[in-house]
């Protein structure tokens, strides 16, 4: 029952957070924003804790800059410089469990396609709203996240490229919202993406973890 505590913990504050905080005053929105980020970050360590690697310092590292990014979102450009930054410690993470498939690596194309048409959207909109100066960082920023999720894909687990996949979801989510159309429940629909993406990345930890130690012992055995 123990080791279902902290992501039971997750979830109900996750909850807490997406259904029952009120969107002011804003400081009492950041604090129980952080909150699931902190127990998704502590889950991560628990699964690293007898297995530091490259690897999984660097999903840590992603996971602490998407928490700051969570607290900086609400200055935009500061936000979205702390999610690039975690997006790429992602992405360097992916490469290191490169597990090489020509169906997985096709998908790049899938990815390449969604990632030009919202961001002509996008940046369609930004453009007809005087907003132009952004249009060099969300440019930036897509071609990041949708590469570290093409990454992601390419590792071959399940549970890093359900994240990945999702994290660009909830991003698109709110791109969209805020530059393009509104679209109704969009912060439910952010928040839960969000925090599952960010969740199921700091599961795929204890995923690979499992592997490396099953392919050890295979290993030995022989």
């Amino acid at each position: 029952m123990k080791q279902h505590l902290l992501p039971i913990s997750i979830l109900f504050m996750s909850l807490l957070y997406i259904f029952v905080i009120p969107s002011q005053p804003i400081g009492l929105k950041i604090f129980f924003k952080l909150i699931p980020m902190i127990l998704i970050i502590r889950y991560a360590y628990l699964s690293i804790s007898q297995n530091k690697t490259p690897f999984s310092r660097l999903i840590l590292i992603g996971l602490i800059f998407s928490m700051c990014g969570d607290g900086l979102i609400y200055w935009f450009v500061a936000g979205l410089s702390s999610f690039l930054l975690g997006h790429i410690f992602y992405g360097f993470g992916f490469v290191k469990k490169w597990n090489f498939s020509m169906i997985r690596f096709l998908t790049v194309f899938l990815i390449a396609t969604y990632a030009f048409l919202i961001g002509s959207a996008i940046i369609t909109a930004l453009q007809q709203h005087g907003n132009t100066d952004l249009i060099i960082p969300v440019i930036a920023y897509m071609v990041v996240i949708s590469s570290m999720a093409w990454l992601a894909i390419m590792t071959g687990n399940k549970w890093a490229s359900a994240g990945s996949i999702l994290f660009v979801i909830s991003d698109s989510i709110l791109a969209w919202n805020m530059f393009v159309s509104p679209i109704t429940y969009s912060d439910t629909l952010i928040m839960v993406t969000y925090y599952t993406a960010q969740f199921l990345i700091a599961h795929s930890l204890r995923s690979f973890h499992s592997v490396s130690t099953r392919t050890s012992m295979n290993t030995f055995t022989y």
